[in-house]
């Protein structure tokens, strides 16, 4: 019997990724920089921007907005799951394995004009999206001189 095999062309993706991660560590202080990621799972995301602000959708397939926590400290947003990999049955043999839900630890770095006490997070179809409003802008004023 021959078994399913994953054929994976010779590709550079890995050799970008570390190149990518480098490049953020070294220039870091962009817009919503992604600050830190930790465990083997790192869900993707992209990153809006418009007028009123930014927005995150983070892909989370298997996962539920009872099992992800998102934490905002000073610049930087945190989404966290301390999920607990699923077992499998000892009767079940995988020819093939890609699926992964596990624990994971995602941060970003968010840019001086958003507003840290306006974030939102909504979870729908396996997709956490977090609105971030920017802040007003600071009104330019005439400040007076006096004399003495």
């Amino acid at each position: 019997m021959k078994s399913v095999t994953l054929y994976r062309p010779v590709s550079i993706d890995k050799a970008l990724n570390d190149f990518d991660r480098y490049m953020e560590s070294f220039f870091g202080d962009s817009p919503l920089t992604p600050a830190m990621r930790s465990g083997n799972f790192v869900p993707a995301a992209d990153i809006r921007e418009n007028d009123e602000g930014y927005t995150i959708d983070v892909e989370l397939p298997g996962y539920d907005e009872k099992s992800v926590e998102v934490h905002a400290d000073g610049r930087t947003l945190t989404i966290e799951s301390k999920k607990a990999e699923e077992t499998e049955k000892k009767e079940d043999n995988f020819v093939l394995r890609e699926r992964r839900s596990s624990s994971f630890s995602r941060s970003f770095r968010l840019p001086e004009d958003a507003d840290r006490e306006s974030i939102s997070a909504r979870f729908k179809n396996g997709i956490l999206s977090l609105e971030i409003k920017k802040q007003a802008e600071a009104k330019k004023r005439l400040i007076e001189i006096e004399s003495k």
